[in-house]
């Protein structure tokens, strides 16, 4: 018994200090997320923020305020918020993986699977052209005009470039919603279902994502936290042509963090999805301060906050600017973080992360306020991180 006492007393000696630093990194990490985020609510006047870091393999979880003003639902790490244009690292991500299943290739065309569009203008384009926004000046949304389907190929059909191929990047819901349409129905000829079923079923699954949907179902609908608009009157994002591809998933802060961490260490994915993720952080065009990839936009690191401001700017969102296309496009050879930002009318969202630090962050807020605040605010729990982390 002595012996046996003795024993417990020299783990639990040697299992201190370890839990000691660990009490200490969640208490530094609460402070930072703290000061970061907590008084964005009473000066954007925002219902309620999730936020989730990852710092060496461990993950923390800060909720703030409701996910509806009329019930006062406190926010959780699994309430449902629309996440915008991060949707397009999902669109990135089964574009790639169905590239990895050799249903697609990036130099395809889209009229290889819409022959309404073969001999088009937009046929001259890749969907590698589509993927990364440089199909030579799509723009940034429909004209009104396009509600359906056939609206959609007619658009497209008629559609004239006032750009060189790859000569610039259009940030563009069209061009992005095209990639993901043409990719379901490159594996739609084997596999059931539209683009929101192939996300749904094959994507979430396999990177562990257990709460997140492009179609919230019944039985979730409690945990879908309102959007705010300007006017603090509720509100949700409303289906149209190419929603889902561009900006129509709903996610927790619990799965974003999950998402997050399979970037950082897609060896621990199985097969295809593995390589997918991984080809999802190629870059391939140069555009100002930042390298555009697939879904991902990417930065050398460590980075300046002006530079990731910049690259982020309502500027580079709604105008168009000069891209270079990388010789031999390929996985950063360097340390790089990686960032994407989402909004609806009702909602905002910021990821970034730095694979090389094992560091990232996730923000959920269900109002939308300005990008340059968000990323003010991740890059100062980033920067904490960082310095704690070896």
């Amino acid at each position: 018994m002595a012996l046996a006492s003795a024993l417990a007393f020299a783990l639990i000696f040697c299992l201190l200090p370890a839990a000691v630093r660990a009490a200490d990194n969640a208490s530094k990490i609460s402070g930072a997320v703290d000061r970061a985020f907590q008084p964005l609510l009473k000066k954007y006047d925002v219902p309620g923020i999730a936020v989730a870091v990852t710092a060496g393999g461990r993950h923390y979880f800060f909720n703030y305020g409701v996910a509806a003003t009329a019930d006062k639902r406190p926010v959780t790490k699994d309430t449902l918020f629309e996440i915008g244009s991060l949707s397009k690292t999902f669109t990135a991500t089964l574009a790639a993986y169905a590239q990895r299943l050799g249903k697609i290739s990036l130099a395809d065309h889209p009229g290889k699977y819409m022959p309404g569009l073969r001999g088009s203008a937009i046929d001259k384009a890749s969907l590698l052209n589509l993927g990364t926004f440089t199909a030579g000046g799509l723009p940034l949304q429909f004209p009104e005009a396009v509600t359906n389907g056939a609206a959609m190929e007619i658009y497209f059909r008629h559609w004239q470039p006032s750009a060189a191929l790859g000569a610039e990047r259009q940030y563009s819901n069209p061009s992005i919603g095209l990639f993901g349409h043409v990719t379901a129905l490159a594996m739609n000829r084997n596999m059931k279902g539209d683009f929101a079923d192939l996300v749904e079923s094959e994507i979430f699954p396999k990177l562990g994502l257990r709460h997140s949907y492009i179609r919230v179902p019944a039985a979730a609908m409690d945990d879908y936290a309102w959007g705010y608009d300007a006017h603090d009157a509720p509100i949700r994002v409303k289906p149209d042509v190419f929603d889902a591809e561009a900006y129509g998933v709903k996610s927790t802060a619990a799965d974003m963090i999950r998402f997050v961490a399979a970037n950082i260490r897609p060896e621990d994915l199985d097969g295809p999805m593995r390589r997918a993720v991984e080809s999802t952080h190629v870059g391939y065009f140069r555009i100002g301060p930042m390298v555009q990839g697939l879904g991902w936009e990417q930065y050398a690191y460590p980075v300046t906050l002006d530079r990731l401001l910049a690259g982020n700017s309502d500027a580079m969102v709604l105008k168009p600017h000069a891209a270079a296309q990388l010789a031999a496009p390929r996985m950063p050879s360097q340390p790089t973080l990686f960032n994407k930002t989402g909004s609806t009318n009702g909602f905002a969202a910021y990821v970034a992360f730095v694979p090389e630090k094992k560091i990232g962050i996730v923000m959920l807020a269900n109002k939308n306020f300005p990008t340059a605040v968000r990323i003010k605010a991740a890059y100062a729990v980033l920067e904490e991180l960082a310095a704690e982390e070896p």
